[in-house]
């Protein structure tokens, strides 16, 4: 056996992790990590109320996979989301062009038109409160509307 020829107690639960010796403490360390990170992916907070001292490594490890489960809940939600709003999107981009708009540009146009706009992160807001700025369909909105919409100076006192 060349691989490692060392002998490894698994009394202190030290698990063989490629090659190297992965100890309870690093794992602990690693979970209460992934624990606090993760809980704020999966609520919108991060997990300042947990008691990790008081928490054993099982405790830590069914806590680690109730957040695992609860982040792809929150991803599938959030993408549910998008979809829906990136559909009301549409659904008013048609609308506005069958009420007299008569193409894409100039929906968009009538739809900004109440909008004061002084830079790109103007129109990033604006495509953000459609719902869909972190699609791939609202980052082209964005390209699409830079060159549409009328961009106001700030006047500095």
């Amino acid at each position: 056996m060349m691989r490692n020829e060392r002998e490894i107690d698994m009394t202190n639960t030290e698990i063989l992790f490629l090659d190297e010796v992965y100890t309870e403490a690093e794992e602990r360390e690693d979970l209460i990590i992934y624990i606090y990170e993760g809980h704020k992916t999966a609520f919108g907070v991060k997990g300042r109320h947990y008691d990790f001292d008081s928490m054993s490594i099982e405790d830590l490890r069914k806590t680690a996979d109730y957040i695992e489960r609860s982040i792809e809940e929150s991803i599938a939600a959030e993408q549910a989301a998008e979809a829906q709003a990136l559909e009301e999107f549409k659904a008013q981009i048609t609308k506005v062009i069958e009420a007299g708009a008569g193409n894409r540009i100039n929906a968009l146009r009538w739809m900004t038109s109440s909008e004061t706009f002084y830079d790109s992160q103007s129109v990033e807001h604006w495509v953000w409160k459609q719902g869909i700025l972190f699609t791939d369909e609202g980052r082209e909105l964005v390209k699409e509307l830079m060159d549409i919409v009328q961009f106001k100076s700030e006047e500095v006192a």
